[in-house]
């Protein structure tokens, strides 16, 4: 009887082992978000991606044994540090982003440097009818390049970001853009146009580095870049990013996405990031092939919160320091406040929101701007998406007769729709967008209506949506 129980005692653990083993069902989890787990093949509820099996961690290794953040028992995989986050969190600059947002790329792997590509190109016709229109054949073009290597425990990440809209979207007429503001052209401040970006407009390294499980610290520098201010940049966002031109209240809200010097530190968390930058607050000049290089003059703070995995808000406020050349005695505060949120939706879509307010303060007045936008991403080709401004504009920001400091409430609404060609390496893509804007009857006449209205019919290219299994983790983020 001692021999039998004895023999039971030693056989008991690898039968037990043996039964659990054999019963262990398959699971499925989400290359981008590895903390969703199924027993059944779908779809991830945050992202939509589909899920992948998972893989037990090779040379017998225990199944048994628990990664950090899993369920006691679940199988040991591969994967991301603990303090880490997916490339779908990166926005423009050090900003955030729901962790659900759409990433739309090309993914490259060179030993163990990771390349990512991005790029928007959208060529078209833009007519703003009314007496202060103008119209031409145009285009707004933008390419990103990405690459990030292991370092001292963390991560360096180096990007760079260029447009030939020096070249497409100059001259003369510049881009029009009814009820638009902002910087200058032959030494006039620009109206009702919208100015073209910089051939640079970013170059710059990022460093990301845990602190243990719970904290880590990011630092930020770039000769041309974005500091902690203001949500991120309008066409980074994937409420705003098949929408070809910039919000009317760009200069209340994100102008700074530019900017010629830049250093930034910040220490986050899994979900909240605390950051501070100080850069050159000017704005770019007329020339825009090379860099504006000046004294880091201005500051500003930000607070990024991402509570769940489809949302996403920020807090931010600076001073900007001699921000336009026009009126180079004149500096601003800037006080800025987001969210963001973004679900997959049927089978290949997505939809992705964002409400936002910026207000600019400068010496003896204060002038409000705040929108609404939405990307609807109905099944990864058919994409109709809208804005709805809200600016409080000055008599000089629109070079109206009078007071230059009066002050006037614009309304604008943006509508549009894009066709995604998918399934080729580069998608083509067609669409129109149509911009209705509201003027208060005191400038009625000089707009010869006070519902001027403009159209761009466009076609172009996108990357497209990132496969399964090259989502990658920015560990040390």
């Amino acid at each position: 009887m001692l021999a039998l129980v004895s023999s039971a005692l030693i056989a008991g653990p690898g039968v037990v082992y043996a039964q659990e083993h054999e019963e262990h069902k398959q699971v499925y989890t989400c290359p981008m978000h590895p903390e969703t787990r199924s027993e059944k093949p779908g779809k991830c509820p945050i992202c939509g991606m589909t899920l992948v099996p998972v893989q037990a961690r090779e040379h017998g290794a225990d199944e048994h044994e628990s990664m950090p953040g899993m369920e006691h028992g679940a199988p040991a995989v591969p994967g991301p540090q603990p303090l880490s986050f997916t490339h779908s969190r990166e926005g423009s600059g050090t900003s955030w982003m729901p962790d659900s947002s759409p990433v739309f790329a090309h993914h490259f792997m060179a030993g163990e440097w990771m390349l990512m590509l991005h790029y928007a190109v959208a060529i078209g016709y833009d007519d703003q009818w009314s007496d202060r229109g103008s119209r031409r054949i145009t285009s707004t073009n933008w390419i990103m390049g990405m690459a990030s290597h292991p370092l001292l425990g963390g991560q360096i990440t180096l990007r760079t970001m260029l447009s030939a809209e020096p070249a497409t979207a100059a001259g003369e007429l510049q881009l029009p853009l009814l009820l638009q503001s902002g910087e200058t052209y032959a030494g006039q401040p620009l109206h009702d146009r919208q100015h073209p970006h910089d051939l640079f407009m970013e170059v710059a390294a990022i460093y990301r580095r845990p602190i243990g499980d719970a904290f880590g610290f990011e630092l930020y520098a770039a000769p041309s870049g974005e500091p902690a201010l203001g949500p991120t940049a309008f066409m980074h966002r994937p409420s705003a990013m098949n929408n070809p031109f910039p919000p009317i209240g760009h200069h209340w809200q994100d102008s700074t996405h530019i900017s010629f010097g830049v250093l930034t530190a910040g220490v986050y968390n899994r979900s909240v990031k605390l950051e501070g930058s100080i850069f050159h607050g000017r704005e770019p000049d007329e020339n825009r092939w090379d860099f504006d290089l000046g004294a880091l003059d201005s500051w500003s703070g930000r607070v990024s919160v991402n509570p769940t995995q489809q949302t996403s808000f920020q807090v931010s406020y600076g001073y900007v320091n001699s921000p336009e050349a026009a009126r180079p005695e004149e500096s601003l505060h800037r006080v800025t406040a987001s969210g963001s949120y973004g679900v997959p939706v049927l089978s290949d879509g997505n939809v992705a929101l964002t409400a936002l307010w910026g207000r600019n303060v400068e010496s003896g007045h204060s002038s409000d701007s705040a929108l609404v936008e939405a990307n609807l991403d109905l099944d990864g080709k058919n994409v109709p998406f809208l804005r709805v401004e809200y600016v409080q504009k000055l008599g000089h920001d629109l070079v109206l007769a009078g007071e230059p400091d009066a002050k006037y409430d614009i309304f604008q609404g943006s509508f549009g729709y894009v066709h995604r060609f998918t399934g080729l390496p580069v998608v083509p893509v067609i669409g129109a967008s149509v911009d209705i804007g509201l003027v208060p009857g005191s400038i009625e006449a000089e707009y010869g209506t006070r519902a001027p209205v403009g159209a761009f019919v466009f076609i172009g290219l996108q990357p497209p949506r990132m496969s399964m299994g090259h989502e990658h983790h920015m560990s040390g983020m």
